[in-house]
């Protein structure tokens, strides 16, 4: 698989990541199989999705103790992203950014990870109550510690909470500004896909000119944009989309037209692409620097997510991505 670099520290891995949050958390719980994670992992490390993103909230904290099973054999093969920032609780999630939080979050997660250093360790939410400043400092002695390779920053989330006026992530490029005054930006992981697009009118750029890789979370739309969600055929109640607002009956039957159009330029490929493998070559066109991070707990989606790295959409394709309409439903 082709290589990307994350970061002035060149880290380099698989252009295609795994995302494993929904092996362990979020999405259809009677769905989720240890056995069947563990060989969805190894066919991703197999096929050279080489970046393993996850976090100690996962489950919590059971995502990371599956991955610590494969990487304990496997560990050369992996780049390992894990995640502090965020305690769950029974119906609520808070953030925590206290120094000696952070420390006894990496410590806990290198040793359900079964590994003596994370490749690159991300905040997954910055404290409210907490300088973002000294949450990054102490993320920054745990590299200076051997620890922790690289420092990444998450922007999921970021729609809530912006002044009228204000674009989506005009606040989290605030936040990086101030971060990389402490240590280096390796990497930004933030929402893009096909129907949420924002990232790249101000956060892709600032990525782009300084260097810093973008991981592009839900690439897949939460799985819309595979084709193989069925309009009101309903989620489990625990599944995240059973209250997101577009993924009702009548959102997802709105937004039918955005996976026409990639079913489309998919037929152009070849009878054996699908819209979600040109979903993802979208999000590779954006940029070298960005690495498309779907989640996938099954052996058969993590093999066809590798395979679109292979994929090159012609102009002609992007041109018609950029034609569909935009996608209906709010999110906030």
């Amino acid at each position: 698989m082709e290589r990307r670099t994350i970061g002035a520290a060149a880290l380099a891995v698989g252009a295609v990541g795994l995302g494993c949050m929904p092996m362990s958390w979020a999405y259809s719980t009677s769905r989720q199989r240890g056995p069947e994670s563990l060989r969805a992992v190894h066919r991703a490390l197999d096929a050279g999705c080489t970046l393993l993103d996850t976090a100690d909230m996962y489950g919590p904290f059971t995502n990371e103790l599956l991955l610590g099973r494969v990487l304990k054999e496997r560990r050369s093969d992996a780049f390992v992203s894990t995640k502090a920032g965020l305690l769950v609780g029974e119906q609520h999630i808070v953030a925590n950014g206290r120094p000696g939080y952070v420390r006894r979050a990496c410590d806990a997660s290198l040793r359900r990870l079964q590994t003596d250093v994370i490749d690159l360790y991300q905040l997954h939410r910055a404290d409210p109550e907490v300088p973002v400043e000294e949450t990054w400092g102490a993320m920054a002695e745990l590299v200076r510690a051997g620890k922790v390779r690289a420092l990444g920053l998450c922007a999921v989330g970021a729609r809530g909470r912006r002044r009228a006026g204000a674009r989506l992530y005009d606040g989290t490029i605030r936040q990086l500004e101030r971060v990389q005054q402490v240590f280096p930006v390796s990497a930004v992981q933030a929402e893009l896909s096909v129907w949420s697009p924002e990232a790249l009118e101000t956060l892709l750029p600032w990525c782009e000119a300084r260097g810093v890789g973008f991981l592009a979370a839900m690439p897949l739309g939460n799985g819309f944009l595979t084709g193989t969600l069925t309009p009101g055929e309903g989620f489990e109640p625990d599944d995240l989309r059973a209250r997101h607002p577009r993924f009702t009956a009548e959102m997802m039957a709105a937004n039918q037209p955005i996976v026409a159009g990639l079913r489309r330029i998919a037929a152009r490929h070849g009878e054996d692409v699908t819209p979600a493998q040109v979903a993802l070559a979208w999000a590779l066109a954006q940029g070298a620097h960005v690495v498309p991070v779907p989640g996938a707990k099954q052996e058969r989606w993590v093999g066809e997510n590798a395979a679109a790295a292979r994929l090159r959409l012609t102009a002609r394709d992007l041109a018609e991505v950029a034609s569909l309409p935009a996608a209906q439903g709010s999110w906030h």
